[in-house]
């Protein structure tokens, strides 16, 4: 299957997540019939957080998020404009949030946030084929905030 990407400027508002959400998953489900279920459920919970987490910190104006797929790997991407690294962590049994990145973490291949020049990009990868197979565990060291 040929590379397919989707890249889309977003609002920083609330809606932008679920804006996000139902076209990145309309594309990667078009795109490729054969995808599992699992596969675009987690993209979904993926996109929605990340590009949540960029609208709720952030103080972005626009938050760009760019979606790849090809035979190998699903690629999500959100750039915003600041600086501030965000990391997975795990929440104090009473908060009623903060636990977006760490389900990223523990749902994706591989995730990471990057400086760049205008702010940060947080990105998380899917392998194609091992979601049959992912344990919700996670192994990065975690704070409890």
């Amino acid at each position: 299957m040929p590379e397919h990407q989707l890249t889309l400027s977003l609002p920083a508002t609330p809606a932008a997540a679920r804006l996000a959400r139902h076209r990145a998953v309309e594309v990667i489900a078009g795109r490729n019939a054969g995808l599992h279920a699992e596969v675009v459920q987690t993209a979904e919970l993926v996109i929605s957080e990340l590009v949540s987490n960029a609208v709720q910190y952030a103080g972005a104006e626009r938050v760009l998020l760019a979606v790849s797929l090809d035979d190998v790997v699903l690629r999500i991407e959100v750039r915003d404009s600041s600086p501030v690294l965000s990391t997975p962590a795990l929440p104090c049994p009473d908060s009623e949030s903060g636990r977006g990145l760490f389900l990223v973490a523990a749902l994706a291949d591989r995730y990471d946030a990057e400086p760049t020049e205008a702010g940060k990009r947080c990105w998380a990868e899917i392998d194609l084929s091992s979601t049959s197979h992912r344990d919700v565990g996670c192994s990065l060291p975690l704070q409890r905030g």
